[in-house]
């Protein structure tokens, strides 16, 4: 993990000539999903999810809608009033939460009868409270709580008090498994949820236990689902050949490239546009979070899922950037003839352009960052034959100079327009990933998690949480471009030149130009080639 974050925060937009952006060696605001038609994965089919917030919920307590959450610069007391405020614990300016003890936070989360949490608070404190202990410990403490305080344990409990605020510990359960379903891969999270789900569906609400059933089901095929994609991924992953080997078996006349399978590339675009919502959508918010935390003692028990799995989406969606920047570079530097060579560099650049109007700044990024490669950039014979005004464009458009000012305002546009979108395509926005971490880990870095008085610094995760959230919404959207299998297959599995590969087949198109070069070139011969 401290490779992965060194390899990634490092990374800018390489100019032409430079390293890739990342080294391989192989290679807002919060919603919940409410769609209950089957989804097609790219990977497998796999079953179709129903949310619990599709089901109807007249005896649940409603909360603000998510497209609302973050307006305002905290969590509005006025809004949602606590009898545990007043305790103690807990700091407000201007109305606005700031600060409090771990205990006191806790208790903010767990609802009583005169009282439920807003939606806003329950999403920034599950997903920041890992920060300071594991999710099963916090959801034992919940359990504990809502035991404690609402008496689900005594039979003899008021009837009445048990129908105003079970509902209410449901509700709860419900949002932090649809929100933050992977925490329930550990089995102590998934016990205490068991248990008091069995606490509340033991009452006499027929329609409780309807809801638990339904909350249990939603979240058994959300893992289910994800435990397949990952199989899925590791598959690939253990299949994958390098391009020159493969070349070494099969003469290059016929071999595939990728305007033989795709000549369009608006519907190449449109592909890659599926692929990366497709990654985006395993990414768990909790994820961004994991990725910083500092690996204590308490991460050495074992029956604690593994620290890698922890961020193994969010990393496999980095080295899908990767592939596709290799890919990119293979495709330009495998043709013989520099004609060829250059009609490929023209259709990956009418590519990135579609990609930038799609609102999928992923691919985009990846394709740029494929074409700046070394083995590419120092092709220019090829390049002087190709019309590079409209890659100069894209070029301008994605500089990282001021902090990607560009970009960001580009960003800021599709994301406007997915607010006030008319159709499923404008809704799409795919940031540029790494960037996007980069800026969470530097707002994580920037600031203390914790205040000297020993509070939580809670309006340090209020920014994290917008981050977040936006996030959260840019993943669920529906791809609504038509699939086409060929095409993917062929994106996700085609092997791909490894960097020494690239400047051997590059030097073999245009020959070394120095003495540093010539030598590279005898070297790699020698070993990939077995020449002298």
């Amino acid at each position: 993990m401290a490779k992965f974050l060194t390899e990634l925060l490092g990374c800018t937009l390489p100019r032409k000539g430079a390293s890739p952006m990342f080294e391989s060696k192989s290679h807002s605001r919060v919603g919940l999903k409410s769609s209950t038609k089957q989804k097609t994965t790219i990977f497998s089919t796999l079953a179709s999810e129903k949310s619990l917030s599709d089901c109807k919920k007249e005896s649940m307590p409603q909360t603000p809608p998510f497209s609302a959450m973050f307006d305002s610069s905290g969590y509005n007391r006025n809004l949602y009033q606590s009898a545990e405020d007043s305790c103690g614990g807990l700091y407000y300016h201007d109305n606005n939460l700031l600060s409090g003890s771990l205990e006191a936070l806790i208790q903010h989360l767990v609802p009583n009868v005169d009282y439920y949490p807003d939606r806003t608070y329950i999403f920034t404190f599950l997903l920041s409270s890992r920060l300071f202990m594991h999710p099963y410990e916090l959801m034992a403490k919940v359990c504990h709580l809502c035991v404690e305080h609402q008496r689900l344990s005594d039979p003899d409990s008021d009837k009445n008090q048990m129908r105003k605020i079970a509902p209410k510990i449901l509700q709860l359960l419900t949002e932090w498994t649809e929100t933050f379903p992977y925490d329930f891969r550990d089995e102590r999270m998934m016990r205490n949820l068991k248990d008091l789900a069995h606490r509340i569906a033991s009452g006499e609400e027929q329609t409780y236990r309807k809801n638990v059933q339904q909350m249990m089901q939603c979240l058994i095929r959300k893992l289910a689902a994800l435990s397949q994609y990952e199989e899925v991924l590791a598959k690939i992953s253990s299949t994958s050949t390098d391009r020159l080997t493969v070349l070494k078996t099969k003469p290059q006349s016929i071999q595939r490239d990728i305007i033989t399978v795709c000549n369009d590339p608006y519907t190449l675009a449109q592909q890659l546009t599926h692929i990366e919502l497709e990654r985006l959508n395993y990414i768990g918010p909790e994820e961004f979070v994991q990725a910083f935390v500092q690996k204590g003692p308490l991460d050495n028990d074992k029956s604690c899922y593994s620290e890698r799995k922890k961020t193994r989406n969010l990393e496999a969606y980095v080295e899908w950037f990767n592939r596709l920047s290799y890919l990119v570079a293979t495709e330009i530097c495998m043709p013989v003839k520099k004609k060829h060579r250059a009609r490929m560099i023209e259709y990956f650049i009418d590519v990135a352009r579609e990609c930038f109007n799609i609102g999928n700044f992923n691919s985009l990024m990846a394709i740029i960052s494929g074409m700046n490669m070394s083995p590419v950039s120092r092709l220019k014979k090829t390049w002087a034959k190709v019309k590079t005004a409209k890659f100069d464009i894209l070029e301008h458009q994605m500089d990282p100079s001021s902090n990607f000012y560009n970009y960001r305002t580009a960003l800021r546009g599709a994301a406007q327009r997915s607010l006030t979108a008319h159709s499923s395509r404008e809704k799409i926005v795919i940031p540029f990933f790494s960037l996007l971490i980069k800026d969470i880990y530097f707002l994580n870095e920037g600031c203390a998690n914790r205040l000297p008085n020993g509070h939580v610094n809670f309006e340090k995760f209020w920014e994290l949480a917008k981050q977040v959230s936006e996030f959260m919404t840019w993943k669920q959207v529906e791809c609504p471009f038509e699939r086409d299998r060929k095409i993917l297959q062929y994106l996700i599995t085609v092997p791909v030149f490894s960097e020494d590969a690239l400047y051997l087949a590059s030097y073999e198109s245009e020959g070394p130009e120095n003495h540093i070069e010539k030598d590279r070139w005898k070297s790699l011969r020698s070993s990939l080639l077995g020449r002298v």
